[in-house]
């Protein structure tokens, strides 16, 4: 199978191009224009082998998008190319609605033309994977039920609302043009290859350096984890079992509070390279809380897991532990990150 993968050398998409060439068949174009948080290291392994392909060009760009799928003439799309973090959404939200809603848009307009073109068993065969989040939701509170496919959408900070007019722009072409579109929600990841500015590379990062661990608020809200490469292997079962008009949610079932994960953290390199002026969790700071900041969130991935047949491998101890020595072993990577192009400073404080 020939796969235009948008956002192949950020977090999520490089997991899934390295997955895509190390366990499978698959042949993978890379679409990714190389924002900041863009790393083409993150796929460097992968990348003399014949069947990858990387493409800088921006999914806005329409015409661009036309041309790759007249080159490329793929089988599938699987489309993470997003911006994605909350804190920046908040100081400008501009960029969000521009990639997130507009590029989702040209993207999937280019694969509808390409698609209509095709022979009837090609278009059979055709699927167009939109990855999002459970952020799409809202929020849930300490006795609800954890998310399925079925939730109603209630979106609470601009990525959140950008990402749900994605996956409606996406199921409306499903149901209008009869386009193979299906989407896929999953909850927090976290792992190797992370931009350090989300909650686990930051925290790390700094724990290694020694300097605070800001935690918002008092630390009691609550995420869904899932390792990073775990969300790979979902993902490409996706694009190979997914059905037309479904939706997957894809989770670990690894609730922990945000105060928990810094904990843990802490104690997994308290561990591994003890600092001689005592526990790390001497490093936590109580911040301000985000503005709108939801209180949990959390996915119950049965369809998924029977419907994919597949579930996550790793549980949270497991994955974090394998992350913290994975940033102790390249020092190099973020070490250049925090001096170029971002130094660890809080974002998305307006109110």
């Amino acid at each position: 199978m020939q796969i235009l993968l948008s956002g192949g050398c950020g977090f999520i998409g490089s997991a899934v191009v390295r997955h895509l060439i190390r366990h499978t068949g698959h042949s993978v174009v890379n679409v990714d224009c190389m924002t900041y948080a863009a790393s083409r290291d993150s796929v460097a392994d992968v990348a003399a082998d014949s069947r990858y392909r990387h493409v800088a060009a921006n999914i806005v760009d329409g015409a661009a998008m036309r041309q790759l799928f007249e080159t490329y003439q793929p089988d599938a799309v699987m489309h993470l190319a997003a911006e994605s973090h909350v804190d920046r959404s908040i100081d400008g939200p501009g960029a969000f609605i521009q990639t997130n809603v507009t590029g989702t848009y040209s993207l999937l307009e280019a694969a509808h033309q390409y698609w209509r073109g095709l022979d009837s068993a090609r278009q059979k065969a055709f699927r167009f994977h939109h990855i999002s989040t459970d952020e799409v939701f809202g929020h849930l509170g300490p006795t609800d039920p954890p998310f399925t496919e079925t939730t109603p959408y209630d979106p609470r900070s601009p990525y959140s609302a950008s990402k749900a007019a994605s996956d409606h722009i996406v199921r409306a072409w499903h149901h209008t043009y009869g386009m193979p579109t299906f989407v896929t929600n999953t909850t927090n990841n976290y792992g190797i290859w992370h931009f350090p500015e989300k909650l686990v590379p930051l925290v790390t990062i700094n724990a290694i350096e020694g300097k605070e661990l800001p935690v918002y608020g008092k630390g009691e809200n609550i995420r869904d984890w899932l390792f990073v490469e775990d969300h790979a292997e979902a993902l490409v079962k996706a694009i190979e079992h997914g059905q037309p008009g479904e939706t997957y949610a894809i989770g670990a079932r690894q609730p922990r509070t945000n105060l928990q994960v810094v904990k843990t953290i802490c104690a997994v390199l308290d561990e591994l390279v003890p600092d001689p002026k005592g526990p790390r969790e001497r490093l936590i700071r109580f911040v301000t809380d985000r503005p709108g900041h939801d209180f949990r969130y959390e996915i119950d991935p049965g369809h998924a897991e029977q419907a994919l047949g597949w579930k996550a491998r790793h549980d949270f101890e497991t994955g974090i532990r394998r992350t913290v020595q994975w940033y102790l072993d390249n020092r190099a990577w973020w070490q250049g990150i925090r001096a170029q192009r971002y130094t660890g400073q809080r974002l998305g404080t307006q109110a």
